[in-house]
């Protein structure tokens, strides 16, 4: 019998055997040595994403002494998560006060132009990655102990005195993650444009595969299940570190909600915390990353472990339908009851039914696949009715799309799910897609994450010409504003929109927009 602990408080329950076999998963970080590339220059332009030019190599960072004022703009060639290391002398007469010096990271050129005193955000501005220095006494070597995700990095003297000046003789960035980029065989395209989108994505999810898949090494640094879902995607066409995929599926079942509840996300340090935030949707995907992983792997027992977690998220979620069997949300049509997506004022209802049509048929799966058959033909007699209820209630057929909620609002969200559901066939679903595009309606599409799924639903209808034309719509748009690695938000509209009230704290590397990786691999 497992061994389970209690949180009263906070009514979270601890299966100590599932953290045990999270944490024998642990992975041991791998280590790479960076120095800058470079010595640039950050301009503003007409656009909101500034020119990066180059001054010097930075093999002559000590030729540049700095007196108060003065800074020095450095460029790693690619997006680092890591540890930075700096090594510092005078000139000058000798040091007759403390070096007082500012340094500041961004993952793109626009970060390092953004003022931290402005920031008038929602969310912490804890998370701007800038730190205020003292150093006594010169030549030293100042070893930062946080952690950083970044390309760019900026020293500014705030002050040392009129009679001596800063040098920094070198620079380095000790960067970290689970997996190597070497063990990667690019995808093979002659179109350019395709290249650096899979090298985007690929460095994207290598920067988020630390001891755990982060959504963001910049921020939050959580272990959120949506991602996660992609992410092992990715992972299993890429890098192959199952490892990691079932040390974060152990973790997620380790500590549920004392109804048996999966968090929408967990916090892994110091110790494992569920969050206490918990999106429908995201914890049915629990079921998906599972059977995913098994079919990947062939991990039976691993299988057989986590099951009856996977079940408990069918059973719970089903608690929330009606005596029609559609899914009712729990509260306004702009709370979080479920994610979806970002999209202010989408309704949800359509996109969560499907969603649960979509989790169910892999439960019922799993079932299958353990021999449990009781659990299966149950799990099929309800998918049934979920499906005929989608149809009856949510299909307008005068407009042939699916609505949603008590407004029959229309969305991209809504027949998208209906599409990776097989609520629909793929000829039907096509047509579908076709028709939403055409109609444009106000409720788009705003995170990576709605627009993966958007794209693969494409893509599951062999509208591939298509797919391929929207990722190098979307995620090129990105690599055209200069990105390397792909960003939490991008709206073509508006690349600066940020949900947290200033850009300045959005996470530029983010889990949810490396799926190109995958969806390239296999369906190209």
């Amino acid at each position: 019998m497992a061994m389970v602990s209690i949180d009263l408080d906070m009514k979270r329950v601890t299966n100590e055997e599932f953290l045990k076999k999270a944490n024998d998963c642990m992975p041991v970080l791998k280590e790479t040595l960076v120095h800058p590339s470079a010595i640039v220059k950050i301009q503003d332009n007409e656009s909101s994403y500034p020119d990066v030019s180059i001054v010097d190599s930075a093999e002559h960072l000590s030729d540049y002494p700095m007196k108060k004022g003065d800074k020095l703009y450095l460029d790693f060639g690619g997006h680092q998560v890591g540890y930075v290391t700096l090594r510092l002398s005078s000139t000058g007469s000798p040091q007759d006060s403390p070096a007082y010096f500012r340094l500041k990271f961004g993952e793109i050129a626009r970060e390092m132009e953004e003022r931290s005193q402005d920031y008038d955000g929602w969310i912490s501005q804890s998370w701007i990655q800038e730190e205020f220095i003292h150093i006594d006494v010169l030549p030293a070597e100042l070893k930062l102990p946080r952690r950083y995700a970044f390309r760019y990095m900026e020293i500014e003297v705030i002050d040392t005195s009129l009679k001596w000046q800063m040098v920094v003789d070198e620079v380095a960035c000790t960067s970290v993650s689970a997996v190597d980029t070497a063990s990667v065989q690019p995808f093979q395209t002659q179109d350019e444009l395709l290249q650096k989108i899979d090298r985007a994505g690929i460095r994207t999810l290598q920067n988020c595969m630390q001891r755990v898949f982060e959504d963001g090494p910049k921020r939050d640094r959580r272990l959120w299940i949506g991602d996660l879902r992609l992410q092992a995607l990715a992972n299993y066409a890429t890098f192959r570190h199952y490892g990691l995929v079932k040390r974060c599926l152990y973790l997620f079942a380790a500590q549920t909600r004392e109804d048996g509840r999966v968090s929408a996300c967990l916090f892994t340090e110091p110790k494992l915390v569920a969050d206490d935030t918990f999106f429908a949707d995201y914890s049915l995907f629990f079921a998906s990353i599972l059977l995913d992983y098994y079919e990947e792997t062939k991990d039976i027992d691993t299988l057989c472990d986590l099951a009856p977690c996977a079940y408990r998220q069918v059973e719970l979620v089903r608690q929330m339908f009606d005596e029609r069997n559609l899914i009712q949300g729990e509260g306004s049509t702009t709370n979080m009851w479920c994610f979806i997506d970002w999209t202010e004022g989408l309704d949800k209802q359509a996109a969560a039914q499907a969603v649960y049509i979509y989790c169910e048929k892999r439960a019922q799966k799993i079932a299958e696949i353990l021999g449990d058959a009781a659990t299966a033909d149950d799990m099929s007699t309800d998918l049934s009715l979920k499906s005929e209820a989608a149809f009856r209630h949510l299909w307008d057929n005068e407009k042939q799309l699916f609505v949603s909620g008590t407004h029959r609002q229309v969305s991209y969200a809504s027949q998208v799910w209906m599409v990776l559901a097989e609520v629909v066939d793929a000829e039907a679903g096509g047509k579908l897609l076709d028709r939403v595009t055409a109609l444009n309606p106000e409720k788009g599409m705003v995170s990576p994450y709605m627009n993966h799924h958007f794209t693969e639903a494409l893509l599951m209808c062999g509208r591939k010409e298509k797919a391929l034309e929207y990722m190098k719509f979307y995620w090129g748009g990105m690599i055209r504003l200069g990105a390397d690695t792909f960003w939490e938000l991008y709206n073509p509209q508006n690349p600066s929109e940020s949900p947290y009230g200033s850009s300045i704290v959005n996470s530029y590397c983010h889990a949810w927009s490396c799926t190109p990786a995958y969806l390239l691999r296999k369906y190209f």
